[in-house]
């Protein structure tokens, strides 16, 4: 019961606050990788809300996004590069709202950094080779498949069937 109250309160939190940085911090994290493009040109090729997501580093609301209830089969894609992040074997229903998976496809293909705003520490998801947000990654994933819980906005993802 414990656990199931911190996870809705971090759960509010973060739906409450989002977890944006400044595009100066934004900036620092994506130059120099190799697939990388400048704000102006994300704008271009994103949507308004991957743009706000990945490059602005926002949080979509809980329980009102494209993927926190999909049961189909299939990968999970960058919806910036199209590189595999993740895949539906997977996923797995964390009660938080938000697209929630054991583990990455191919951990190379991430990049786990710290993240302390809003008075938080947390360790942020990025697509390595962009530097772009995608999400957080807990310790309170299921115990029996290694314990983490990688939450990632839908936003940042573009769904692929088997």
């Amino acid at each position: 019961m414990k656990k199931a109250i911190n996870i809705l309160a971090i759960t509010m939190l973060i739906a409450f606050c989002g977890c944006q940085m400044s595009s100066g911090q934004t900036n620092k994290i994506t130059k120099g990788r190799p697939k990388s493009k400048t704000d102006a040109e994300w704008k271009k090729q994103l949507t308004a809300n991957q743009y706000y997501i990945m490059v602005e580093r926002g949080t979509e609301p809980a329980f009102k996004n494209a993927y926190f209830e999909m049961h189909q089969k299939g990968v999970f894609v960058s919806a910036a590069t199209g590189d595999v992040l993740f895949t539906s074997e997977d996923k797995f229903d964390s009660g938080t709202g938000w697209p929630s998976f054991v583990k990455p496809f191919d951990p190379k293909k991430i990049e786990i950094i710290q993240d302390n705003s809003y008075g938080m520490s947390r360790d942020e998801v990025i697509e390595k080779s962009t530097g772009l947000h995608l999400g957080h990654v807990f310790d309170d994933g299921p115990a029996d498949r290694g314990g983490k819980r990688y939450c990632m906005n839908s936003g940042a993802l573009i769904f692929k069937k088997n």
